[in-house]
């Protein structure tokens, strides 16, 4: 299946009808441990980010209609010469993985999806097939002890207890191999020669895209997902094939045979978990999905983004949980090392209210309706969860009806341990809840729901 991308850049994905279950038990095992972990923390980040504009997509021209619009201090060929030369300035002095990742906790965060490599071939851990990369001496924070970034966060993040999925870009802008100067300016994100006539280049960049995810997989620790962004190299577009299978059944016979791989928007058995982006489906997927969403408006970082508020975070994570999926939240760090103070103060308030309601989210599954009007539902063994979203002002009417049909033991409230009275008839709940106020903004209100039985 071919990759769309529609005029701002946003990928569609994968048909889940289309969807091929892993072959391997560890594989499938793994999957389902990852998708109750919900909420990850996403991170666009890489030396153009002084620039403050897209990452990596304005060095292409075919998407320079809306990637290029920003560029407005000069000229393109400029512009280019000044992204790629950016490493030479990247010093980001103030970056502490460990602040990072204890923030990340504090917000109830459970796993970092961190780019290594974005398209632009830029390289945030340390590899042996290129200069352009974060440790190079071209670059002033090799002298840092953070200096592999990747690496720094990795450990950090697993000390907190937190999963680890990798982003690695499949197309690649700097490497001579994709984009060849022998054949000029490249035209569009393809690879700017034909494969079948140059099939000694295409080999060589199948290599060195094989070394760089093998250095990942066997230098990193545990991996839990590989996650492979630029779904138009893929086979059915210009045979643009890299042979993904050959290095990803090497880990998984090696050093991480429980790998989960993302082939974004390609189809086939190595897209595990489908990924929409910058948008939640209309309704509940059956196969692991994940879609990834920004704090702010942009992925990668811009000067002068604007920022969600808790309350736009706590919706999002639950219509997203509601429909079956895991929410992959992005943040783009600062250029001197420091996380946006405003994004910040918003994952905080998600951290606050999940300390109080994450039992709902964590680990659990969906259940039928999904979701009523104001009403998200989850459900984890004989419990159901029902949350009510609250507008500005966080006040419960005093009856709400739940469209569930099922032997209910108990109702309470998930924050304050109140038992609240029901009735039940016709397959629906009428909870009294005597306009349960509270003065504090908690976003959406949660109940418990403890049936008679135990269900999976």
């Amino acid at each position: 299946m071919k990759e769309q991308v529609v005029t701002n850049g946003i990928h569609t994905y994968t048909d889940a009808q289309k969807y091929v279950p892993a072959d391997s038990p560890a594989v499938r095992e793994h999957i389902q441990w990852f998708m109750g972990l919900k909420l990850g923390i996403m991170m666009h980040w890489a030396p153009g980010c002084q620039l403050g504009t897209y990452e990596s997509w304005p060095l292409s021209d075919g998407d320079g209609s809306w990637s290029q619009e920003d560029v407005d201090w000069t000229d393109i060929p400029t512009f280019k010469e000044q992204y790629r030369n950016a490493n030479k300035t990247f010093n980001p002095v103030k970056f502490r993985p460990d602040r990072w990742a204890s923030l990340a906790k504090e917000c109830g965060f459970r796993y970092l999806l961190f780019t290594n490599k974005h398209h632009d071939g830029f390289c945030m851990f340390d590899t042996d097939t290129t200069d352009y990369k974060i440790t190079h001496e071209s670059c002033p924070f090799h002298t840092s002890p953070y200096a592999d970034i990747a690496g720094s966060l990795y450990d950090a993040f697993r000390k907190e207890g937190l999963a680890i999925s990798a982003y690695f870009s499949k197309p690649d802008w700097n490497c001579d191999y994709y984009w060849h100067r022998e054949f000029g300016t490249a035209p569009s994100r393809n690879v700017n020669y034909n494969v079948n006539e140059h099939p000694e280049l295409w080999e060589k960049f199948i290599e060195f895209t094989h070394r760089q995810i093998l250095e990942l997989g066997r230098n990193y620790g545990k991996i839990d997902v590989l996650w492979l962004d630029g779904g138009w190299v893929s086979s059915d577009n210009l045979n643009q094939d890299i042979h993904l299978e050959k290095v990803v059944e090497t880990l998984r016979s090696t050093t991480q045979p429980h790998l989960i791989v993302c082939d974004r928007c390609v189809g086939g058995p190595y897209e595990n978990i489908i990924t929409p982006e910058k948008q939640i489906p209309d309704q509940p997927l059956f196969v692991p999905w994940e879609t990834c969403a920004t704090v702010g408006e942009k992925f990668s970082f811009h000067y002068t983004d604007h920022f969600k508020t808790g309350r736009e975070l706590v919706h999002m994570l639950l219509d997203v949980v509601s429909k079956g999926g895991n929410l992959a939240l992005n943040i783009a760090p600062q250029p001197d090392g420091e996380l946006p103070k405003p994004a910040i103060n918003s994952m905080k308030d998600l951290g606050r209210w999940l300390s109080l309601f994450g039992e709902g989210i964590y680990e659990t599954s969906i259940i039928p309706p999904y979701f009523q009007e104001r009403i998200k539902y989850t459900k984890k063994s004989s419990a159901i969860y029902a949350f009510y979203l609250y507008e500005e002002k966080p006040c419960l009417p005093s009856i709400l009806t739940l469209d569930l049909d099922t032997d209910i033991r108990e109702i309470r409230s998930m924050r304050t341990g109140e038992v609240f009275p029901y009735e039940q008839k016709n397959g629906r709940i009428t909870l009294y809840t005597e306009s349960l106020c509270t003065e504090q903004a908690f976003y959406a209100e949660g109940f418990r729901i403890d049936r008679h039985y135990t269900v999976s």
